[in-house]
């Protein structure tokens, strides 16, 4: 089967085409063939060498894991009514490859009516937005600023949070990412411009993805009592909080990640359940062959993205 391997740590051009045996499902696993596979900041980071703790991977490896397909086979133990259903997962050697294992308990079923691309957009992205929005929640009077507010989970959190009754201020970079983040019904800032912070007036909750200079930059923007909820560092480094900023502020970090990960089967459906019934609308950025998976790596690393990115597998 076609697959992307990364051979060793570096750039996007480290990602080569290979061709690997086809998996067979052991007990509890089920098969997909791979309709579309998703990429993300992470796999980008995972690429460097330079992934956060517990994502540790020694080269050679398949990158990625969120993928939407068809199941194909099924180990024993897992019922047969599973053939032929329309499924997300996550493989459990790598998803840029056109077949892959994974776990039974962690397969969903894609709704009638939503496309496999759009189910795949809230897999990861859409149920990580919701446990942000547990664990910092926000709602009518609350002013809200999401950094990157048109990404992947960004474009999810903002309509999420504006749903909740916030008023929401998209940080983004970029006339086009501007003119998107009102299309999802918020305000944008251009975070590319040097005065961008005293454009915004200040915010009860920031959802902070990005890290680094930028991420200090909007966590000096809560205003005292309020709200930060670091959640991903695309910028390389997560945002440096002191003694001082978590006295000042109530700091949910990056550490949070790992508790979410229990209850992220009951908000993928819940994810799932909102997209098939059109009230959380992904942002599909763009989908490559699978062969072109060191462009869309070189495209995210590049900024020159919206939304989510997949990679076209099968079909």
């Amino acid at each position: 089967m076609e697959a992307i391997m990364a051979t060793r740590f570096g750039g996007p051009e480290v990602l080569e085409a290979v061709d690997l045996p086809v998996p067979e499902p052991a007990a509890g696993q089920l098969r997909v063939t791979v309709a579309f596979a998703g990429v993300g900041w992470l796999d980008t980071l995972i690429r460097r060498g330079a992934g956060p703790a517990g994502f540790e991977v020694t080269p050679p490896y398949v990158p990625g894991g969120a993928v939407a397909g068809t199941v194909d086979a099924v180990g024993p133990g897992v019922p047969g009514d599973w053939l032929g259903a329309r499924v997300l997962t996550r493989a459990a050697a790598g998803g840029y490859a056109g077949v892959v294992v994974a776990d039974a308990g962690f397969a969903f079923r894609v709704p009638d009516g939503l496309g496999l691309p759009e189910a795949l957009a809230v897999l990861d992205d859409g149920s990580t937005a919701l446990a942000l929005l547990e664990r910092t929640p926000v709602g009518p009077g609350d002013d809200v600023l999401v950094v990157p507010g048109v990404g992947g989970l960004g474009s999810l959190l903002v309509q999420l949070a504006g749903a909740a009754g916030a008023a929401v201020v998209a940080g983004v970079r970029g006339p086009e990412k501007v003119e998107l983040a009102r299309k999802l019904g918020v305000r944008a800032v251009d975070y590319g411009e040097p005065d961008w912070a005293g454009r915004v007036p200040g915010a009860d909750a920031v959802f902070d993805g990005v890290g680094g200079p930028l991420g200090a930059s909007a966590l000096a923007l809560v205003r005292d009592g309020g709200r930060f909820s670091g959640y991903g560092m695309s910028s390389g480094t997560p945002t440096a909080l002191t003694e001082a900023d978590r006295a000042r502020v109530r700091v949910a970090d990056m550490t949070q990640l790992p508790e979410f990960w229990p209850e992220t089967p009951r908000r993928v459906r819940q994810a799932v359940a909102e997209a098939a019934a059109g009230r959380l609308v992904p942002v599909l950025g763009g989908i490559y062959p699978l062969a072109e998976a060191a462009a869309a790596h070189a495209d995210i690393e590049g900024r020159r993205m919206t939304g989510k990115l997949l990679l076209r597998v099968a079909g």
